[in-house]
């Protein structure tokens, strides 16, 4: 008999749960990503931000700007290492131009909502992103607080 692997519930990296409150997600894509020996060593370490961070189109590639990956302090010292740098994702030639030719209609972004691991590789989850209004991210807010109320209230009706 031969035992499955359990999977690791820990293998996400780091989330951009402000992407979900600021924009409409629709479509998502999993992107490879190139990076440095520090950049890998740091994201184990889980010292990396995705709050403002974005993907731009140039030559028919995908460029992921604004990820800031910290440094750990065992990097050595004749290296200057760039947190923010600009760094390549690696996708398909179809879902590129797919999110190159949605981006370029008005009001639609493409933004990383996740950095994960897929066993030993370090995956992004990239989204394409309509903005949402004001009274829309309102709506969100009341959505979530009702259901932190519901879920409050059949929790304390089963403790009776």
């Amino acid at each position: 008999m031969v035992k499955k692997k359990q999977k690791n519930s820990g293998n996400t990296i780091a989330l951009n749960k402000k992407a979900k409150f600021d924009y409409e997600l629709s479509d998502r894509f999993e992107a490879g990503i190139v990076l440095l020996g520090w950049e890998v060593k740091s994201l184990r370490a889980g010292k990396t931000q995705l709050t403002d961070c974005y993907v731009i189109f140039k030559n028919d590639e995908a460029w992921l700007l604004g990820a800031h990956i910290s440094p750990l302090q065992s990097v050595s010292t004749h290296y200057v290492a760039d947190p923010t740098r600009t760094r390549k994702l690696l996708l398909n030639r179809r879902e590129i131009t797919r999110l190159q030719e949605a981006s370029q209609q008005k009001g639609y972004t493409v933004v990383v909502t996740a950095l994960y691991w897929k066993e030993h590789l370090i995956k992004c989850e990239v989204a394409l992103a309509k903005g949402k209004q004001e009274h829309d991210k309102r709506e969100t807010e009341k959505e979530r607080d009702w259901q932190r109320q519901k879920q409050r209230v059949f929790q304390t009706g089963n403790r009776e």
